[in-house]
């Protein structure tokens, strides 16, 4: 009997709307693409997305950044990290985090995660105390949102200062307040596989007047901070100015232009990431052998990415269980290699943090953790066929 076999790409992205391609083309064809090259009078469109951005989130700054990483670089820079100090972070989380924390001079500290796949809050309370970190930096990896008033308690109990990387959370939140609002810091990816799409781009929000007088001039305002979209009053510039360095990290004027153009559907999109996770959700839920993260009710996630867990398959069967899922079309990536592949990494691969962090938790969490994208490509009928084909293939080995 011939198998099912899934035929879209998991790496195709939807076309950029038309409004961002004419809007990008005005940009294009006036020359200004450098986010201070304006004629007088005019507010350019990068200083627009950080006010749009800023009324999006409910808060009174945003930055318009090169990218997520450069965000966190600079939110730990802005929020007045020291050199060689420790900064705590969830163990589940892509290589720009850490890579983050050592760019802004930060030693990053992990810490374990739980089953579903969130910063273990016990073990977050105890490296706190042992750590003496004054700063965490919280990733909400793959969407997954913690008990984020338990967080905000421990971080106010330790007078530890909060990041948030939302670059999975982009339009999530929780019990309501949008994720990216509960630290000092939020901070966004617009990376192509993110819920805004400018190919390469980040965000930074806060309400915080010295932060955001910071980021910008780090960012490298050349001065010209007055032609920011959200600002501070003038005079808290007036130290930070001539005391912060330039970073180089500024956002365009036509990734801020397609950027702005999709920010009305974002709210749309998500509803649509999560019917079709929904719906693959529920094609695998009734598999015994496949564990599902259970999502707190007070977690409006956006489903952009699923992951789920197989814990009766040995190194082995997983490597053939991978394989034969992308012979039927299902791209599976997996965290639980001890070797980088593409994107996926593992915490003891980023050989230039501390060598004595041993995680044993978040090792066997990860050992049998799959991971999968959801484009908006993808119809929920297709996820209904992507379902099935994991549920066979996990059935074959193991029913």
């Amino acid at each position: 009997m011939n198998k099912a076999v899934f035929g879209k790409p998991f790496t195709q992205q939807e076309p950029i709307p038309e409004a961002a391609i004419e809007r990008a083309v005005e940009v294009l064809r006036s020359g200004r693409l450098h986010r201070y090259n304006l004629l007088q009078g005019e507010i350019g469109e990068a200083a627009q997305l950080e006010q749009d951005y800023a009324a999006y989130m409910g808060q009174r700054y945003c930055l318009a950044c090169s990218s997520g990483g450069y965000a966190l670089h600079i939110a730990l820079r802005a929020a007045g990290l020291k050199p060689g100090e420790p900064v705590l972070s969830n163990a589940f989380t892509l290589a720009p985090v850490p890579g983050a924390i050592d760019n802004a001079g930060g030693r990053p500290v992990l810490v374990e995660i739980g089953p579903d796949y969130c910063v273990d809050l016990a073990h977050l309370e105890q490296m706190m105390q042992r750590s003496k970190a004054r700063f965490f930096m919280l990733s909400h990896m793959r969407g997954h949102i913690a008990d984020m008033d338990a967080i905000t308690a421990l971080c106010q109990k330790y007078s530890v200062t909060l990041i948030e990387d939302c670059a999975h959370t982009m339009g999530a939140s929780w019990s309501g307040r949008k994720s990216g609002t509960f630290g000092k810091v939020g901070c966004f990816s617009t990376q192509t596989y993110k819920h805004l799409n400018s190919g390469e781009g980040g965000l930074l929000t806060t309400d915080d007047d010295e932060v955001i007088a910071r980021a910008i001039i780090y960012s490298g305002s050349y001065m010209l901070y007055q032609r920011h979209g959200t600002l501070p009053d003038a005079r808290v510039f007036d130290e930070i100015k001539l005391d912060t360095p330039n970073y180089s990290g500024r956002m365009d004027n036509l990734r801020a232009a397609i950027l702005r153009a999709q920010l009305p559907g974002l709210d749309r999109n998500c509803a649509r990431w999560n019917e079709r996770y929904r719906a693959l959700e529920a094609r695998l839920r009734d598999n015994p052998h496949i564990q599902l993260p259970l999502r707190p009710d007070r977690e409006s996630y956006v489903g952009s990415s699923l992951q789920f867990r197989v814990e009766q398959l040995d190194q082995g069967q997983v490597a053939a269980f991978i394989a034969a899922c992308a012979a039927r079309g299902v791209e599976l990536k997996w965290f639980g290699g001890a070797e980088p592949q593409g994107f996926t990494s593992r915490y003891d691969s980023w050989r230039y943090i501390e060598k004595t962090q041993h995680l044993p938790q978040t090792l066997e969490i990860l050992a049998t953790t799959f991971d999968l994208r959801i484009p908006l490509t993808f119809s929920v009928e297709d996820m209904a066929l992507i379902g099935a084909i994991i549920d066979e293939e996990v059935e074959t080995r193991l029913g």
